[in-house]
C-alpha cells in the first residue's frame, strides 16, 4: 500500500523540529560554557593592579635596583594582560567552530535517521511502478524511466515472473526453473528457480530497485510488485 502523504508530511515537520531544537540545544549549551568559561578567567588586569599596589604600598623601594624590578614587574604585567586578551579571542573562536561542528553533525546524524525511516517506509509500501516494459528481442527492461540491460537467463526469469503476475499467482523456484525448461515442477528444484531469481536481482543492480521488483513471499515463492495493468511485454 502507498505510504500516507499526511502522515509523511508530518512526519518531515516533526524531524525539521526537532533539528531546529537540537540545533538551539546546542548552541544554548555551548553559549552557558562560554559564559561561566569566560567568568572564571583571570582579570587581565589583575597583575598590573599587583605591581601598582607594590609601588603604592613600598614607597622605600627607591633603589636603581628595586626601580628597575617594578619596571620589569609592569613590563610582565602587561604580557599578561596580552597574552590573556589573546586566549581569550582564541577559546571564543574555538567555541564557535565547536557549536558549528555540533549543529552540522547533528544535522547530518537527524538526516540520516530520516532517510532510513523513509526507506523503511518504502520496503513497507512497495517499489510504485507506473511502467514496466519487458522486452525479450532488446534484453532490456524500462521500469519506469529506468532501463536496465539483462543477460538472456534474466529476461527469460522476468518474463515468466510477470506472465505469472498478470494470472495474480506466485511462483515458487521450482516453478519457475520448470516453466523455463519446460520440465515438470516435481523435477525442478527449488534451489534452481532460487538462483534464477537472485541472478535477475544481481543483473538490475540497484539493491534496492532488485529487491522491492521481486517480492518474496515466505513460503510461497516469487512475485512481482507491479500492479498487472503497467506490464507489458515485447
Amino acid at each position: 500500500m502507498p505510504v500516507d502523504g499526511s502522515s509523511a508530511s508530518e512526519a518531515l515537520r516533526q524531524g525539521s523540529r526537532v533539528v531546529v531544537a537540537g540545533v538551539i540545544a546546542v548552541v544554548l549549551i555551548l553559549l552557558t560554557a562560554a559564559v561561566l568559561l569566560f567568568l572564571n578567567l583571570p582579570d587581565a588586569n589583575a597583575f598590573n593592579a599587583g605591581v601598582e599596589r607594590l609601588f603604592v604600598e613600598n614607597t622605600a623601594l627607591t633603589g636603581e635596583t628595586e626601580i628597575r624590578l617594578l619596571e620589569i614587574l609592569a613590563q610582565s604585567g602587561t604580557s599578561f594582560a596580552e597574552v590573556l586578551v589573546s586566549y581569550r579571542a582564541v577559546i571564543f573562536v574555538l567555541l564557535v567552530f565547536s557549536a558549528a561542528l555540533l549543529g552540522v553533525a547533528l544535522v547530518a546524524l537527524l538526516s540520516i535517521v530520516s532517510l532510513n525511516r523513509r526507506l523503511r517506509e518504502m520496503r513497507q509500501a512497495g517499489l510504485q511502478v507506473s511502467s514496466l516494459v519487458i522486452s525479450r528481442a532488446e534484453r532490456t527492461v524500462t521500469l519506469n524511466a529506468m532501463e536496465f540491460p539483462l543477460t538472456e537467463a534474466a529476461i527469460e526469469t522476468l518474463a515468466v515472473l510477470a506472465e505469472a503476475r498478470m494470472d495474480d499467482e506466485i511462483l515458487s523456484g521450482a516453478e519457475i526453473e520448470a516453466m523455463i525448461t519446460g520440465r515438470n515442477a516435481v523435477d525442478c528444484e527449488e534451489a534452481a528457480g532460487a538462483t534464477r531469481v537472485k541472478r535477475l536481482r544481481d543483473a538490475l543492480g540497484n539493491q534496492l530497485v532488485s529487491e522491492l521488483l521481486v517480492k518474496t513471499v515466505t513460503r510461497k515463492g516469487y512475485m512481482l510488485s507491479a500492479d498487472r495493468s503497467v506490464i507489458r511485454m515485447q
